[in-house]
């Protein structure tokens, strides 16, 4: 029997979410929104099986707007909210995505309450602490996409950098999903060469800015709308490891409870993912610069956690 992975929001991650989980065959999909946008969701959903054929995949894609259709799902996947817009931060859209998450929480929680729930909604440190918060869910069971792409950002940047292929550059970054994430150039390297060593520090303070700056130069090119493509891969990445039991390592907000000094908010760390969900967050001894730049991002998740005065 196939896996069940439910969608919920049907925009431009929604619909590439949908398309990679088909190619990967990660089971059947279900492409929920709201009721004015049922139609859009289905008609996407029937594109894509259109599209099997030629992109060789077995899969029942269907678009709903009803939470029914999400019952008995293995992963649901929550991309629901409005995307920023040029000129607007994180933070501004606290509060209409908030409304949108406490609707979509009630209907996990209702329908799929065995789910492994990774979140993608901005602003993300905040939506997935809100999501936790208002279904109950245990810690293993919720999780931020954000690390991931944070990383893949990252990465991709020192491979654009360097003229090398991103598959020899592995990194991590840790903290929130903003301007004060925390890249860690002392840990990153290239095909097992530490970048301090083949990188200057001008190209290294260069390649964390952009990283940390990244959603916002993707927003202020697109001028209206944000990042879809790199944001929908980093969630499969997830949403893989978890279906498979691949228990990869990966940066992901995770709830931590005393980690890092930090106990009751979700910060991007490095974490297993396994069939359990989230198994294991992984704890790197860092040295005091890069202790003082996680405790800034925790203060800025902190305050926008508060605001949601949940």
């Amino acid at each position: 029997m196939r896996k069940k992975i439910a969608l919920i929001g049907g925009g431009q991650i929604g619909q590439i979410l949908a398309m990679i989980a088909a190619q990967k065959e990660l089971g059947d999909i279900v492409i929920l929104d709201i009721p004015e946008l049922e139609n859009p969701a289905k008609g996407k959903a029937l594109d894509l099986m259109e599209m099997a054929p030629h992109g060789n995949y077995d899969a029942a894609i269907t678009g709903s707007s009803d939470y029914k259709d999400i019952a008995g799902a293995d992963v649901v996947i929550i991309t629901a909210g409005r995307p920023r817009q040029a000129g607007m931060t994180r933070e501004d859209l606290l509060a209409v995505n908030l409304d949108i998450i406490t609707k979509v929480a009630a209907g996990v929680k209702q329908y799929a309450p065995q789910a492994f729930c990774i979140i993608v909604t901005n602003p993300l440190d905040a939506m997935v602490y809100a999501f936790y918060k208002l279904t109950g869910f245990p810690r293993n069971q919720v999780v931020g996409m954000a690390g991931t792409l944070d990383t893949a950002r990252w990465r991709a940047f020192i491979a654009m950098e360097l003229g090398v292929s991103v598959n020899d550059v592995a990194g991590t970054v840790l903290g929130g999903h903003g301007p004060d994430m925390v890249p860690l150039p002392r840990l990153t390297t290239v095909g097992g060469v530490p970048l301090t060593e083949i990188a200057t520090k001008e190209q290294i303070d260069k390649l964390a800015t952009r990283t940390r700056e990244a959603g916002t130069e993707i927003v202020k090119l697109f001028g209206k709308g944000s990042a879809f493509f790199s944001p929908a891969w980093s969630a499969i990445v997830i949403a893989e490891s978890y279906l498979k039991d691949k228990r990869r390592v990966l940066p992901c907000a995770a709830l931590c409870q005393g980690e890092y000094g930090v106990k009751g908010l979700f910060i991007g760390v490095p974490v297993m993912i396994g069939a359990k969900g989230m198994e294991k967050v992984y704890e790197i001894k860092l040295n005091d610069e890069e202790k003082a730049m996680l405790q800034k991002t925790v203060g800025v998740v902190q305050k926008t956690v508060e605001e949601t005065k949940l």
